[in-house]
């Protein structure tokens, strides 16, 4: 295992956001904190015959100030060239790398940086809308951006070339863990040298008829709140009946110390470690016991060089499914066996929605956000918490200020994948 320098941290110097909650990492952090939701009533297509009618929809500048506007990142001729996905991407990263303040100039320095995107989906709404094309209209009315607007990749691709990033890039596809992977591959990348500086996250588009309809037929979603959306995502809570499929994206520049001092970035953040595994259980439940979820714990622990006792706060995956909360509550509880109401195990779904691939770097964000703010963002909808769950501190319903040394964000996803990842104040 790759273990990083302790006397030469890797650290987080750049973050942005787009997500249900608004665009921008203070927007989503301040309406996070004050318990604000991003869960509406879905209007983006007709949703009669649907069982969920809600999403996490991402708000564009005519309905919020600080909404969602792609041309503040990709000059216009290019939008139609790509899938919303991409888009989301393009304007978190611009927020990030703009933080960062990286601008590489020299081949050199290009060659060092490395682009790592992962997403779950990637472009469903094009390919939907595709197919209904060709079924209608025949094939050759698809327009030649039609493969490039929904390959899964593309958000990297398209950062790297904005950017002129030209190290190695990737993008995991690896469900609701594909980013936190993004963010553990970018991390590898610079401990063996590979790279100087990442770019990693994620980024999600697929609020459309076919991903709502699957999840929906797999009995996924939540059906009983449609007409009280903020309601409808409860993790750990007796009346929840799934998740609430949302959109948009998270992304982070992440670089060794020494190489941020160098340049006079300001570090936000120590990412201080990484794991990951696979149930080889079934196809969309993780083991009921979490077996896989504590393997990616302990080695996230170890690479970090943290003892679970170190840990201050988890930001749970908890999604609001029955079956998903109590495998994670029981990976948790035996990973932290000696631990009770002093750990906080948060659920920030319950405000900002499942943004599938895009999760693990939204909970990264919000990790990183909670330590510098010596603040827990709270668990929403909390009115009857699981017993098992009870045994921590669920942050129910209001944050709550706790200083923060370490965290740790988990990430699951369908196909038994399993990442976590251990955030590390700065300066400590």
């Amino acid at each position: 295992m790759l273990i990083p320098d302790s006397a030469d941290p890797i650290v987080v110097t750049g973050m942005g956001v787009v997500s249900p909650l608004g665009v921008g990492v203070k927007t989503n952090w301040e309406r996070l904190i004050a318990g604000k939701s991003g869960i509406v009533h879905n209007d983006r297509f007709d949703t009669t015959g649907y069982t969920a009618q809600i999403a996490g929809l991402v708000p564009g500048k005519d309905r919020d100030p600080e909404g969602f506007d792609p041309l503040v990142a990709i000059d216009a001729k290019d939008v139609k060239k790509m899938d919303l996905f991409i888009q989301y991407g393009l304007v978190a990263a611009a927020e990030a790398i703009a933080q960062s303040g990286w601008a590489p100039k020299t081949l050199e320095e290009q060659n060092a940086t490395a682009t790592i995107i992962g997403s779950g989906v990637g472009g469903s709404p094009v390919m939907a809308k595709s197919a209904l094309l060709v079924a209608e209209k025949g094939p050759r009315r698809l327009s030649p951006f039609t493969v490039p607007s929904f390959l899964a990749n593309l958000a990297a691709g398209w950062i790297s070339i904005q950017y002129g990033f030209k190290g190695p890039i990737g993008a995991p596809v690896t469900a609701c863990a594909a980013s936190a992977q993004a963010i553990g591959d970018g991390m590898r990348l610079i401990l063996t040298g590979e790279a100087e500086v990442a770019v990693v996250g994620g980024a999600e588009g697929s609020v459309d008829p076919i991903s709502l309809g699957g999840f929906g037929a797999a009995r996924a979603l939540s059906t009983g709140y449609n007409d009280d959306p903020t309601k409808a995502s409860r993790p750990f809570d007796a009346k929840r009946d799934g998740f609430v499929l949302s959109e948009g994206s998270a992304i982070l520049v992440i670089e060794k110390l020494s190489h941020a001092k160098a340049r006079g970035a300001t570090p936000l953040a120590i990412l201080s470690g990484y794991g990951t595994s696979a149930d080889a259980y079934h196809l969309t439940s993780g083991s009921p016991d979490g077996a896989g979820a504590q393997v990616a714990m302990r080695n996230a622990l170890k690479m970090a060089q943290l003892a679970p006792a170190d840990i201050d706060y988890v930001n749970a995956h908890s999604t609001s499914t029955e079956v998903g909360d109590a495998a994670e509550i029981a990976g948790i509880s035996a990973i932290f066996s000696g631990r009770g109401k002093d750990l906080a195990v948060s659920a920030t779904k319950s405000a900002t929605g499942h943004l599938l691939g895009a999760a693990g770097a939204m909970a990264s964000i919000i990790s990183v956000e909670a330590l510098r703010h010596a603040m827990v963002p709270a668990t929403l909808n909390l009115d009857e918490p699981d017993a098992d769950a009870d045994r921590f501190d669920l942050i129910p319903k209001v944050a709550k200020a706790k200083a923060l040394r370490h965290v740790l964000a988990n990430a699951f996803g369908f196909g038994g994948v399993n990442a976590a990842l251990v955030f590390s104040k700065f300066g400590d």
